[in-house]
């Protein structure tokens, strides 16, 4: 369960923090005073959308939202250990920082990414606003909505059931593939092996992918053999050379070094940093000597690399500008031509294993749809046991079934049936008509649902539009019974359902020098009045005796 929230600098909230207590929570105020926002906050917390130019208070630079929870049903232990955060035990953290640019989802202090957060919301919120109203009437959301209900007994039905569905969906891909690839011409074909022979015949990568380059340096030395002799001999001579040579005379200055050192010791340092010089200089000479008489004029050389480097720059300009490319091209185009001749030759065994997998995929989705129809039939049973409790005792519903092409889901194209009038057939859902009446059928869909789900907290903003009179009082008596088992929050106009609140919060807008969002938790006298305001509109020794009926009753 949520049990606190702290809100910084959200659109018209300044500073806010709240306790929230176990079973229900009623959200009450006047129109307009901003009870959605702290809906709207709780849901950006658990990875909803929200922009910081939207959400951001007016002159702030940052909002944060944290959320304390209170964990006393699921097991977190493995999600927190795949994602590296620390597990403090029944209480967690969440904060959501949103800045102008970003947003920050944290748990106990560690950065999580969104598909973390979708899990963890799965987990432990359920947000039940009008949009999702909407989305439950669709007859295109009533199959995930069964499957939830169903997924501890079919759970591992339907996913081995996607699993050989994706596998199914892959061959049918290799073999448009390969029927693609048998459909060439010869004479594309043709073309393709002269390109791969082009390129293997190169063999390319045995020296390396700078092959090229390494052949430009080595016949740049060629090239130049007699002007590399001379200038190497030469410095050879002017180093070590008899008379005169750069050695010799250093070799004189280390001997009055090592007259002088031995009068000051303090010129020792500098006679072994020469004596060090010197050794590096024979070695430099021993090399240049060395490689200027390995130098050698050799045309025959120069031929070969020429004509190399000449196939290598043709094959680099038609293939991809360096000899990488033209490795990556020639292995693609090797992959290309491998493909035509596997696919002539197995185009017929594919069809058998894609023929052999669509039975093994209708099997599977007939014994899904007949699971389907077995706990279809127990849910319709549960709705219309809720829908008697809230008032409407003549209502029926039922899940439809008919029969679709093998896709994702199975065979079923499946769709919720409802009638609250006797004498009127069942009708998709999408078609009732009153508010009310949809706003119960919602209640006790979702409240089946949250049950099978185990949710902790279940968030409803307004789920008791378009109700009245006894409808009122059967829709808070269900609330009251459902958070018996889990914590509910709910925005409501009803001073029935507020009545039965087990913490009452209380949502005013005040217009000063701006507008900011006050918000307090009721009880006594001050419960009794909002209630009473929330029944008749003005606060009198009448609504306040009504007021007291319901809280008492």
């Amino acid at each position: 369960m949520l049990s606190g929230i702290f809100i910084k600098n959200y659109i018209l909230i300044d500073e806010l923090r709240l306790d929230l207590s176990k079973g229900l929570n009623v959200i009450t105020g006047e129109t307009g005073a901003g009870k959605s926002i702290l809906i709207n906050a709780i849901d950006i917390a658990f990875g909803g959308k929200g922009s910081g130019k939207e959400v951001i208070k007016t002159g702030a630079e940052k909002a944060l939202i944290e959320i304390t929870i209170l964990n006393e049903k699921q097991d977190v232990t493995a999600l927190f250990e795949e994602y590296g955060i620390e597990n403090c035990g029944q209480e967690i953290i969440l904060s959501r920082e949103i800045t102008q640019t970003s947003s920050r989802a944290r748990i106990n202090g560690s950065l999580v990414n969104q598909e973390f957060m979708k899990i963890f919301r799965e987990m432990f919120l359920d947000i039940h606003s009008q949009h999702q109203t909407y989305s439950f009437l669709q007859p295109k959301c009533h199959i995930t909505l069964l499957d939830s209900y169903t997924k501890n007994t079919c759970g591992e039905l339907l996913e081995n059931y996607k699993n050989e569905f994706n596998r199914y969906k892959l061959m049918l891909g290799q073999l448009e593939e390969l029927k693609a690839s048998a459909n060439k011409t010869e004479d594309q074909i043709e073309f393709l092996k002269f390109q791969v022979e082009e390129i293997e015949n190169a063999g390319l990568g045995a020296n390396g992918i700078d092959e090229d380059e390494k052949l430009n340096n080595e016949l740049a030395v060629l090239e130049n053999v007699e002007k590399l002799k001379e200038l190497t001999g030469s410095s050879y001579w002017s180093i070590s050379g008899d008379d005169g040579s750069v050695i010799e005379g250093l070799l004189q200055i280390k001997q009055n070094l090592s007259k002088a050192s031995g009068m000051d010791s303090s010129l020792e340092e500098i006679e072994s940093e020469l004596i060090g010089a010197i050794d590096s200089l024979k070695g430099i000479s021993s090399f240049l000597r060395d490689y200027s008489s390995s130098l050698e004029n050799d045309e025959e050389r120069i031929n070969i690399i020429q004509e190399r480097l000449f196939l290598l720059d043709k094959l680099k300009r038609k293939y991809g500008g360096t000899l990488e490319n033209v490795i990556k091209e020639g292995e693609k185009l090797r992959k290309e031509l491998d493909g035509i001749e596997f696919s002539t030759q197995n185009i017929d065994e594919l069809e058998k294993r894609i023929n052999i997998q669509h039975m093994l995929l209708q099997q599977q989705a007939e014994k899904l749809s007949e699971e389907r129809k077995k706990y279809g039939e127990v849910l319709s049973s549960l709705i219309m046991e809720k829908l008697e409790k809230l008032e409407l005792p003549k209502a029926r519903f039922s899940i439809n079934f008919e029969p679709c092409e093998l896709n994702q889901n199975g065979t079923d194209k499946v769709e919720f049936l409802i009638s609250t009038n006797i004498s009127e057939e069942l009708k998709p859902l999408a078609k009732v008509a009153s508010g009310g009446e949809i706003s119960r059928v919602m209640l006790a869909i979702k409240t089946i649902f949250a049950q099978s789900d185990n949710i902790d907290t279940v968030i409803f903003d307004e789920i008791d539009t378009g109700i009245s009179g006894k409808a009122s009082q059967s829709v808070a008596d269900e609330l009251k019974e459902l958070a018996k088992y889990m914590q509910i929050i709910i925005i409501t106009h009803q001073a029935i359902i507020a009545s039965k609140s087990d913490r009452h919060i209380y949502v005013r807008k005040t217009q000063d020098e701006k507008t900011s969002i006050a918000i307090s938790v009721l009880d006594g006298e001050t419960k009794i009045k909002a209630i009473a305001e929330l029944a008749g509109g003005d606060i009198n020794s009448e609504s306040l005796k009504f007021a007291e009926m319901l809280v008492s009753g």
